[in-house]
């Protein structure tokens, strides 16, 4: 089980590995566990790029964010934010527009007990987190309502997050149903591996995580380009992840070594 027990303590479940701590250890964090870490390197050694993957979708959702200031929008809904690695989002909007919105939603307990370092923004903006699970997106949309305006443009990032959501679970659903409540203007943001590049190595990455109690849904082009429909694709569409707009950002040393495999695009809703 992990959340809070009625005294208030974060209770974290060590017993199996969970997304967001893989990740904080590829990134070389230090908020994971020896599962996380064992696990983390079985991925390793079937792909020892994970940990460029890592910071590629990092440095995706900076160059996202900074052409989205660009167009305006000034308001944004990070969902499965993860344990914070900065710069984090806020950090690069408020740092070109100090009046941007932010706010931060993930259900990982030891995302919780770092909130705190998501929430030092700019006087004239606002920095909140959200502890709310991806498959519930009404209670996101509640929290998220308190402090973003809904009749406003909102650019909703789901960065590396539905990999981790099956067909089953809904993952189209959920991302109907929060595009649904966004105004003409609004963007969609999502980054998400593929098994298109590394059929073999993700079969495998794909049963062990299953085996330890983990969803990996990899999905085609054509799949994850759906999560797309009825919204306008950003120029240049749906592109391997460092691939968009990369005069952007910095590259991510090891990046040129091979295919990144995972895609990454931005969408507007007309």
């Amino acid at each position: 089980m992990t959340g809070q027990d009625p005294a208030g303590a974060i209770r974290i479940d060590t017993a199996k590995p969970h997304p967001a701590r893989m990740y904080d250890w590829y990134l070389g964090g230090k908020d994971n566990y020896p599962v996380d870490e064992e696990m983390g390197r079985q991925m390793l050694a079937l792909d020892p790029r994970v940990p460029v993957m890592a910071r590629v979708n990092r440095a995706f959702m900076h160059r996202a964010t900074r052409w989205l200031v660009g167009q305006g929008v000034r308001q944004f809904l990070d969902v499965g934010t993860g344990i914070p690695t900065e710069p984090n989002l806020h950090q690069i909007a408020q740092g070109i527009a100090p009046d941007s919105r932010v706010v931060y939603c993930d259900n990982d307990p030891i995302v919780l007990a770092h909130a705190a370092a998501l929430l030092r923004g700019t006087p004239e903006g606002a920095t909140e987190y959200l502890q709310a699970d991806a498959r519930d997106p009404d209670a996101i949309l509640e929290g998220a309502g308190k402090v973003l305006d809904f009749d406003r443009p909102v650019a909703l990032c789901l960065v590396a997050l539905l990999h981790f959501v099956s067909d089953e679970d809904g993952a189209h659903d959920l991302v109907r149903r929060l595009t649904a409540e966004l105004p003409s203007g609004s963007h969609l943001v999502i980054t998400h591996a593929t098994a298109d590049f590394t059929p073999k190595e993700s079969a495998a990455a794909t049963a062990k995580l299953k085996a330890a109690g983990v969803t990996l849904a990899l999905r085609s082009r054509a799949e994850f380009t759906r999560f797309f429909d009825g919204l306008d694709l950003v120029d240049p569409g749906v592109a391997v992840v460092n691939e968009w707009r990369p005069e952007l950002g910095e590259p991510v040393a090891g990046e040129e070594d091979g295919v990144i495999p995972g895609y990454g695009a931005v969408g507007r809703k007309p």
